[in-house]
């Protein structure tokens, strides 16, 4: 488990460049209300040859100093790297100007993954008022974050799954996995949604779209308060969700997504180790006292079949909040961590 003293961190994206693992993730100063924690941050950095043992490194990204579509907040994105060899951060921005109440998505460019270079101070991708819920509407928030950039599997450019909100629908029903299109990874067209609203999910966070074994994966995260309320009357709780579409890009019935983890780990993502073996990596959110922790799990063992996973805690205990370094962990049929008998696990 990575864990900084002086910091949480919380979502988090990987690149990999064939040697190391470079982890980016969200980090705050530790202290004071966690819930806060979202405005004064900035993107932090890691490497790994393993993704157990970890050696952080200097930030990322910080928030602009001048007016810009980030001066407000810097969240979660990832990476990928260009047919020109270029890497390209794409990640969400929030504007002091507006209040900070419209997500928007900028790139930033680097080639070798540790020096980074924004690519000027507007966005490259807005949400749409003609399928999109809109801040000048609505008056609440404009979701329209956690960009997921992935090729094209038959070679006609990039596709980007957004956190987004449908523009029709009780408030609370209206997630969605938003879309955009590109050919060179910088003019990019919005799409319509991947999904339909009324699936009973408010955001459907951190998306990620996978293909494992040849059969495509959806991972997205929602907590129990930002379920719908039918979810929430009939007794169900948040985590990270897991969906096995027909097709890699949808359309997703997000009704049929099942819950892979409780609340107290979240984020989840996928990766495959350099055995070829599929890891699932979250950051641990609560501990059994329900403060939060903030901190990126150990990885855990992915079954083949995504209908044998039990469901996984990640409680902690209040006082191991500063872990180190340990070793892969499976999901426990019990639906708890099973530590590996590795020295620091945890």
């Amino acid at each position: 488990m990575l864990s900084l003293p002086d910091h949480w961190l919380w979502d988090f994206w990987i690149a990999d460049d064939g040697t190391a693992y470079h982890l980016f993730f969200l980090k705050a100063p530790r202290g004071g209300d966690p819930d806060q924690r979202h405005w004064n941050l900035c993107i932090g950095h890691a490497v790994s040859a393993d993704l157990r043992v970890w050696e952080v490194l200097a930030d990322a990204i910080q928030p602009s100093s001048e007016a810009a579509f980030d001066d407000g907040a810097t969240w979660t994105g990832s990476v990928v790297r260009g047919d020109d060899g270029l890497w390209n951060m794409f990640y969400t921005g929030l504007s002091r100007a507006d209040g900070r109440q419209v997500q928007r998505i900028g790139v930033a460019n680097s080639s070798d993954l540790h020096t980074w270079t924004k690519r000027g101070r507007q966005a490259v991708v807005t949400s749409d008022a003609r399928w999109y819920e809109q801040f000048s509407v609505t008056g609440r928030k404009e979701a329209w974050r956690d960009p997921w950039v992935m090729r094209d599997p038959d070679g006609h450019g990039w596709h980007m799954m957004i956190t987004a909100s449908a523009h029709s629908g009780p408030a609370d029903d209206r997630g969605v996995l938003g879309h955009a299109r590109s050919t060179d990874l910088i003019s990019w067209e919005v799409r319509p949604p991947l999904s339909r609203p009324g699936s009973g999910f408010s955001e459907l966070e951190v998306p990620q779209v996978a293909v494992i074994d040849g059969a495509p994966l959806v991972l997205f995260s929602c907590l129990g308060r930002q379920l719908s309320a039918a979810r929430r009357d009939a007794g169900e709780q948040g985590g990270v969700w897991a969906l096995q579409p027909e097709r890699l890009l949808g359309p997703y019935d997000v009704t049929r997504a099942v819950r892979l983890t409780d609340e107290s780990l979240y984020s989840g993502r996928v990766v495959q180790d350099r055995d070829g073996r599929w890891r699932f990596l979250a950051f641990h959110n609560t501990d059994r006292s329900g403060a939060f922790v903030g901190a990126l799990s150990d990885p855990l063992e992915l079954p083949q079949a995504l209908g044998s996973i039990p469901l996984a805690s990640g409680h902690v205990e209040p006082d191991r909040n500063h872990a180190h370094p340990g070793g892969s962990v499976p999901l426990g049929a019990d639906g708890s961590h099973q530590a590996a008998p590795s020295e620091g696990s945890g």
